[in-house]
């Protein structure tokens, strides 16, 4: 039987046997099992993909020929085959491999495909620089697969591609069936009825693609057969491939809700505790939606992951999945709260990147009250930098007439959702991270409309916290205090437009702090700097947040470390922030010696 060690690349694996290949197979979903349970990752997705990957390294000459992954998180099999097999162990670890396609780790990962539907977009690009240069010795394959299909830029690009008879693109349509659930929309009943024999013409003939199948997935030879027939074509077609997401392991097999679509690291699968700041809008939707029955549910094949599940539940006719097109939910949105509607989209904050003009034109323009609910906001940590959800609130910043709230605790987003959805002249937005909601922060003060989490025994700095950062501030706040220093911890909760009360307040103080898990460019932190700047004070105003590049996969706690956003860092640095002479003008003679 073959060693996996020994596939040190895909020349190795066309060197095999048909027979030795199909012995890799087993092999391979023992590996997954193993490393998804002990790291987390995507295990369903790529249980599904074993035998068509080898397939298309058995086919293909890779990297000369390029396979793009959309997803990419269905990449881990394609990632063994490219000789990364010892690598696996450090899967969505600090350092260690990604747990999508990285251009850094291997010429074999063509593009860093984590945000589903653009592949066939990167086909058609790449097939025309070919075309241009004539490179008519390589392949262009796009494998879509998780309900990537259902994306918008998908028809896009098919549009595109289907007009070039002459220009070779192999798009493998891995069709499990599912997105995160079930795949919703006309083109997967489509897709059904192809599988069934009951569709006497592929829509993807109709378009000018030729069409390839529907094939079994899980028979490598069939699989190769099938690509070897698409190549020798030599225009633009497609390969229906039919895989079962979580094949070969029972337990995801037998999971209705997503087949083990992504699992969780042993170490995080921890009994009791606070509840997941998912769960607890996805509970407290569900009560408010029996209060109002204008309150709408739109999810972009999340169900889920967002924490709608209990919604759909409740209130079955008031949910929808639209696929993978965040675009669209954000326009359909528009036009239900033009109906009478009151919408909540609910998003990874990641996704509304790609939605931002519907939600600029169709949403703010129009007035219209949507609440768009960001989970995953902020440092997400191990799953790639595109999946950081660090770009909303500079994004976000820019959108006249939306509000904007950062809960703090499950108390906060409780109260924010209710009042969110109480807004019916605009958009509203509410944005929180992964992971534990934690413990519940109480204010000791209001002021000005201002949550006042800690006042210290002088004014000298004034501390803004945004969203899940509240915890880290008021340990700021301790050690500074023990160095004699008093500072005021505030949390606005409503972050946008800057609550007036907030410059009010910062004018009594000798230097303003803003702390955000963001980026600095456009946060919170700059619009507090800008609205102070507007009172010609001159105070000086110090933004804490995410630095502006694409952050590598880590822990939460190793990504804000390395971004200096811990209690250690930040007190060194306000320290060094104070004016000199502060002292003198409080009165104080403590020692700012640092330990």
């Amino acid at each position: 039987m073959p060693r996996l060690e020994g596939i040190r690349g895909p020349e190795d694996l066309r060197a095999l046997s048909p027979e030795a290949a199909r012995e890799l197979a087993p092999r391979i979903r023992r590996l997954l099992v193993d490393t998804c349970t002990a790291n987390g990752g995507h295990l369903g997705p790529n249980l599904g993909v074993v035998e068509l990957s080898i397939a298309l390294h058995r086919v293909f000459d890779s990297p000369r020929d390029k396979i793009l992954w959309d997803t990419g998180h269905q990449a881990y099999v394609h990632k063994i085959l490219t000789g990364r097999t010892e690598a696996l162990a450090t899967l969505r670890r600090t350092g260690g491999m990604s747990g999508y396609p990285c251009r850094a780790e291997s010429e074999h990962d063509v593009i860093e495909n984590s945000h589903a539907s653009t592949s066939l977009s990167w086909a058609d690009g790449l097939a025309r620089a070919n075309a241009l240069l004539g490179r008519s010795d390589r392949a262009v394959v796009a494998v879509l697969g998780d309900g990537a299909l259902t994306g918008g830029m998908a028809w896009e690009a098919l549009n595109n591609i289907a007009a070039a008879p002459e220009r070779p693109v192999v798009v493998v349509l891995n069709d499990n069936g599912r997105s995160y659930s079930p795949t919703a929309g006309a083109v997967a009943g489509h897709l059904a009825d192809l599988q069934a024999g009951d569709a006497p013409q592929a829509l993807f003939v109709n378009l000018g693609l030729a069409y390839v199948g529907p094939v079994d997935g899980h028979d490598i030879e069939a699989v190769e057969k099938a690509l070897r027939e698409a190549v020798a074509l030599r225009g633009p077609v497609v390969v229906h491939c039919v895989t079962e997401k979580g094949r070969g392991h029972l337990p995801a097999e037998q999971d209705d809700t997503d087949r083990f679509h992504a699992v969780r690291a042993a170490s995080a699968r921890k009994p009791g505790g606070a509840p997941s700041w998912t769960s607890v809008f996805g509970s407290e939707l569900a009560d408010l939606a029996a209060e109002r029955p204008e309150v709408v549910a739109i999810t972009a094949a999340m169900l889920d992951p967002t924490g709608l599940s209990e919604f759909a539940r409740r209130h079955p006719e008031r949910v929808i999945d639209v696929g993978i097109a965040e675009q669209h939910a954000v326009t359909a949105a528009a036009g239900l709260a033009l109906g009478g509607m009151h919408p909540v989209v609910a998003l990874y904050a990641t996704f509304l990147n790609r939605a931002f003009d519907q939600l600029l034109m169709d949403v703010a323009l129009h007035r219209a009250p949507v609440t768009f609910v960001l989970d995953r906001a902020g440092v997400t940590g191990d799953d790639s930098p595109s999946h950081t959800g660090m770009w909303d609130l500079s994004l976000l910043n820019l959108v006249p007439g939306l509000r904007l709230a950062a809960p703090r605790d499950a108390a906060t987003l409780r109260r924010a959702l209710r009042e969110a959805v109480a807004c019916d002249d605009g958009p509203t937005a509410l944005r929180f991270p992964k992971g534990s909601s934690g413990a519940d922060i109480p204010a000791v003060d209001v002021h000005a409309e201002l949550d006042v989490l800690h006042r210290g025994e002088r004014p000298d700095i004034l501390l803004v916290s945004v969203g899940a950062m509240a915890a880290t501030c008021l340990d700021v706040a301790e050690r500074l205090a023990g160095r004699g220093v008093g500072v005021t911890v505030v949390d606005p909760r409503w972050i946008k437009p800057v609550p007036p009360g907030l410059t009010g307040l910062a004018l009594d103080h000798l230097l303003v702090a803003t702390v955000e898990d963001s980026g600095r460019v456009g946060g919170v932190g700059a619009r507090v700097a800008q609205e102070l700047s507007d009172t010609k004070s001159g105070l000086p105003v110090h933004v804490f947040g995410l630095p502006q590049r694409f952050l590598d996969h880590g822990s939460r706690a190793d990504v804000l470390e390395a971004c200096g956003l811990t209690p250690h860092h930040l007190t060194h640095a306000l320290l060094e922030a104070l004016p000199s002479g502060w002292q003198a003008r409080q009165g104080a003679t403590t020692s700012l010696t640092v330990g």
